[in-house]
């Protein structure tokens, strides 16, 4: 697990570096290399698991892998790098790839209503990724058109390749040693599919995403740490869940727990970044306690409901009643107060 963790450093670091140079070479905003290339070198790790999981007849791990990836992401990703240093969020994110992540959000929630996910959703949501990729694409052709970069500031082509590669093959080792031991402590800890899918398997796979938002976080480099987040989401259930979907012997079975619990906060989780992320278009430290207390409200949630574990869910009450409404109500006046601000 160690070794694993190094590698996903390193390729952090060698990811976010490359991203920087190939936005000067191509004359586009970071942003747009963190929605694509950054997100896709993060998502390797879920597909392996997601393909694995299809392929052995595990639908709840395949499942519920994805959906716990993206609620780690949104949550504790984007609440831990805002804890570090608070996140400016550009206005693309918000008007376009925030609805983006919650029409794929609704889209899998839909198609999952029917207890299953069969080839022809496969497809459905494969072209729905397509979609977002021309969508992520022409924005990209916009932000050229405008973009400013000195010739003397490109960094190499080759280089730039080079260590992006580098980084991405780190990121895609190191996430798959951590995916390994991670499903040796599930065994050994007798966890249901659905209960390793969604908390073990989801924490390991987003490590990646996880350590290069935080690098760049530190690098300054904050539409990187954004657009890597929101990419990888889409890219997981998008493209992830779809290619699955296809490529598994049989449809995958969506349990009623999920479709009850686990698919109606994942859309929650999308729909709540919409106001949070319009309101001043930062994400402060207080919005990023509110997102990681409600990860801790959920994971509590899961543990308690999983092994009648007292402790957990007498944890879950005092943050349901002590934590969570006096940060939500702190976070909607900076909200109201943002608002007021923009359109006075």
């Amino acid at each position: 697990m160690a070794s694993g963790l190094l590698l996903l450093l390193l390729g952090s670091v060698l990811s976010v570096r490359a991203a920087v140079g190939l936005a000067a070479l191509l004359r586009v905003r970071p942003l747009i290399i963190g929605l694509t290339v950054v997100a896709l070198g993060s998502s390797a790790p879920q597909l392996a698991v997601g393909l694995q999981a299809a392929l052995g007849s595990s639908p709840d791990i395949a499942v519920g892998s994805v959906v716990g990836s993206h609620i780690f992401n949104v949550l504790v990703t984007l609440g831990f790098c805002a804890l570090i240093i608070p996140l400016r969020v550009p206005l693309q994110v918000v008007r376009v790839d925030i609805p983006l992540l919650i029409g794929a959000c609704l889209l899998v929630f839909l198609l999952s209503r029917n207890g299953e996910l069969d080839r022809l959703d496969g497809i459905a949501l494969l072209m729905g990724l397509a979609g977002c990729l021309a969508v992520v694409l022409r924005q990209a052709s916009q932000s050229a058109r405008h973009g400013h970069y000195r010739d003397d500031q490109r960094p190499s082509t080759l280089r730039s390749l080079a260590t992006l590669a580098a980084g991405l093959l780190a990121l895609f080792s190191g996430g798959h040693l951590l995916v390994d031991a991670t499903v040796v402590i599930a065994i050994h800890l007798g966890l249901s599919e659905r209960i390793m899918g969604l908390t073990l398997m989801a924490v390991a796979t987003s490590m990646p995403a996880l350590f290069t938002s935080v690098i760049a976080a530190l690098r300054g480099e904050r539409d990187i740490a954004v657009g890597n987040v929101i990419g990888s989401s889409l890219l997981n259930l998008l493209g992830v869940l779809g290619l699955t979907t296809l490529l598994a012997p049989q449809a995958l079975s969506i349990s009623p727990n999920s479709q009850v619990f686990d698919l109606p906060i994942m859309l929650g989780v999308a729909v709540l970044c919409l106001p949070l992320f319009h309101s001043g278009y930062r994400i402060t430290r207080l919005k990023a306690l509110l997102l990681l207390a409600l990860y801790a409200a959920y994971g509590l949630d899961i543990i308690g409901f999983s092994t009648g574990m007292l402790l957990a869910e007498r944890l879950e009450g005092w943050v349901l009643r002590f934590i969570l409404p006096p940060l939500a109500i702190l976070v909607l006046l900076g909200m109201l107060r943002a608002w007021w601000r923009q359109y006075r």
